[in-house]
């Protein structure tokens, strides 16, 4: 099945837009497409965005939030008319009801469904996903498969310098970090909380040109090449520009606009339209803000039949600074705990 077909069947499954790393992993647990490449989901996302960038109103696929997708058919059918929230999360964090959940997302509904705030091995999380239709695999071994994807979001969200959705207890026990509303486990997701608004404060004390030299390394790190700052402009035109390798082979020229203003300043359509303008040929768009973005300027970045704009919020921002460790020093410190298998068991011998 070629990589398109594969989304599509995915999507059309799911009846909801997915993320990104949603849609990847469900594309490789159920064997719908393989590879051998060490970055899948930037290879789905590079044939998601050059297909609708390609066929505008034509393609099949629609974007709706920041690396969020679904299929135009569904949405154009979906009669709530509700519009994705402007920095959205990169993965769901509340899964929402039905089946083929991904493998994290059933982990999450199985926990929150005991119902008793007791830790569960990963092998009876996911027998019971799968008694209850939560998660569906063609994989021969979903256990290892569920610890090594609720692994992976641990180390995800600790990358970003978030509070992980589980804890791993050790001997395979599984449990949810929202249960732990003290400890040691809560005074580290409260530190974390004051050096992400202490890095928004930094960012907003900084000059437009300091913010746009920012940027620019930002994206060096994420990836991209040939990365240069333009001439300081002010609020118009494009401020940094460059090429996202993927996979060493597919390559993306980005137009990027970078906006320092206050939580109160939305970007407006007016200014996805600015930048959509002011694209080269070949060239997508991209707006980074300090702020967040008006449910206008977000409908207009995903008008069919003209470039998609990507947006990126002050709350997706400073995550994106925390993970590749801009602004902020990532520091790892042993935290031991008793080993009861391996201590000897008292005499009971006389």
């Amino acid at each position: 099945m070629k990589l398109l077909e594969a989304i599509v069947q995915v999507l059309k499954e799911a009846r909801e837009p997915l993320h990104l790393y949603d849609i990847t992993e469900r594309l490789l647990n159920r064997g719908l497409w393989h590879t051998a490449g060490k970055t899948p989901a930037d290879t789905v996302g590079a044939r998601l965005y050059t297909d609708i960038k390609t066929n505008g109103g034509a393609s099949p696929f629609i974007k709706v939030a920041p690396q969020t997708f679904a299929l135009r058919e569904v949405e154009n059918a979906d009669s709530s008319g509700k519009t994705p929230a402007p920095g959205a999360a990169p993965e769901r964090t509340t899964p929402s009801a039905g089946a083929g959940l991904s493998f994290a997302d059933s982990a999450q509904r199985v926990l929150e469904a005991s119902g008793n705030k007791t830790p569960m091995h990963y092998r009876e999380i996911t027998q019971t996903a799968l008694k209850n239709g939560w998660l569906k695999t063609n994989g021969k071994t979903p256990e290892a498969t569920m610890y090594a994807q609720i692994i992976t979001d641990i180390k995800r969200r600790q990358g970003r310098g978030e509070q992980p959705r589980f804890v791993q207890l050790g001997h395979g026990q599984i449990a949810l970090s929202q249960w732990n509303g003290h400890g040691l486990t809560a005074q580290i997701e409260q530190h974390n909380q004051r050096v992400r608004k202490a890095l928004r404060e930094k960012l907003m004390a900084m000059t437009a040109a300091e913010f746009e030299d920012l940027i620019s390394i930002l994206l060096a790190e994420m990836g991209f090449e040939d990365v240069e700052v333009t001439k300081v402009s002010g609020d118009g035109g494009i401020d940094v520009r460059g090429t996202l390798m993927i996979a060493g082979a597919i390559r993306l020229k980005m137009a990027v606009q970078a906006k320092k203003w206050s939580l109160k300043h939305h970007v407006q359509a007016p200014v996805v339209q600015q930048v959509r303008g002011s694209l080269g040929a070949h060239e997508q768009g991209l707006i980074i803000t300090t702020s967040d973005f008006s449910s206008g300027a977000i409908k207009e970045a995903i008008q069919p039949n003209k470039a998609p704009i990507a947006l990126i919020n002050g709350k997706q921002l400073v995550l994106l600074l925390m993970e590749y460790n801009i602004g902020v020093q990532y520091s790892i410190q042993k935290l031991f705990d008793m080993n009861e298998d391996w201590l000897p068991m008292k005499s009971t011998e006389k």
